[in-house]
């Protein structure tokens, strides 16, 4: 008996023109902006006059591009941080939790040790420590994916639950900023936050600087090739002597 072909299927197109992807992208953007105009008429608010708003508070002024900066920096870095798990199809969304962590690890020599240590080390072990922190962190889920096959989509987003649940405790606990009761963690002291460079935090530059380099590491390092290779197909990889694991 003959298998019907399904009403809807979904396959990767590989020869598809460029023009025609960057035209599939230009109609989801619109369809976006239209389908959040939508939910603003159902909730009474003219769309144009929303949007409007939108991009005259975070666009139209000084103070609003430094405050879109200051996000979009981490949330690149972020996203960075998860292009090489979804290149290999490991569905990390456990991004919250490992840049959570990562802050963390930052957050302890901020409030324990500006001042008694010169900025630029300071800075350093801040970095480096985040690093290891919100690597770690993803590594909890990873090698149980890798030892046993467990769900990472669900194990990741369980792990944002248990950061959270740390920082709410830093918060409230050894971390909390007088007078207690306040709920908050102090701000820190010049000396442990990054410099700016022509009235812009390095940060913008380290991130560009990072995009570059991940760039680089995917598409010509042996690494970002197997990278590629185990996401398209674990036996192939195999078949390739590659370790999946």
């Amino acid at each position: 008996m003959n298998e019907k072909t399904p009403l809807i299927r979904l396959a990767k197109r590989e020869d598809m023109p460029k023009s025609k992807i960057w035209l599939i992208r230009a109609a989801a953007f619109l369809l976006a902006i239209v389908l959040g105009g939508l939910v603003f008429f159902i909730a009474g608010t003219n769309p144009i006059t929303a949007y409007g708003a939108i991009l005259s508070s975070s666009l139209g002024k000084a103070s609003g591009i430094k405050q879109v900066v200051k996000i979009a920096v981490p949330l690149l870095g972020t996203a960075l941080a998860l292009a090489p798990c979804f290149a290999m199809r490991f569905w990390n969304i456990g991004g919250e939790g490992q840049i959570t962590m990562g802050a963390v690890a930052a957050s302890f020599f901020a409030l324990n040790y500006a001042g008694s240590i010169p900025s630029p080390l300071l800075l350093l072990l801040m970095g480096i420590f985040s690093i290891l922190f919100g690597a770690a962190w993803a590594a909890i889920p990873a090698s149980f994916k890798a030892r046993w096959g467990t769900n990472e989509t669900l194990f990741t987003l369980m792990m944002n639950y248990i950061a959270i649940g740390i920082v709410k405790y830093l918060q409230g606990g050894p971390w909390e900023k007088r007078p207690r009761g306040t709920q908050l963690i102090g701000l820190f002291k010049s000396g442990a936050r990054m410099p700016n460079v022509w009235n812009i935090t390095v940060g913008v530059f380290l991130i560009i600087l990072l995009v570059f380099f991940m760039f680089c590491y995917l598409k010509y390092t042996k690494h970002g090739f197997e990278i590629a290779v185990v996401g398209e197909s674990e036996p192939t990889a195999h078949y390739a002597g590659i370790d999946v694991a």
